[in-house]
């Protein structure tokens, strides 16, 4: 499992768009975003370039932090 931080989510509405945006790259599988912890976590069927993760959580205006 990965996990990363997503700054700038203030309601469900922040956690459906990164749910959504996340789930659509490929390789990218069981995406769970959680208000309160302010990150994502996702599985991945195949290796995902985290400078992907990062660029899909900007593009639709919120910060990404680390990948872990």
């Amino acid at each position: 499992m990965k996990k990363v931080e997503v700054k700038g989510m203030s309601c469900m509405h922040c956690v459906g768009s990164v749910e959504k945006a996340l789930s659509a790259i490929e390789g990218v599988t069981d995406v769970k975003v959680s208000l309160d912890d302010a990150c994502a976590t996702y599985e991945e069927t195949s290796p995902v370039d985290e400078a992907k993760i990062k660029e899909v959580i900007t593009k639709i205006g919120f910060e990404a932090g680390e990948v872990k």
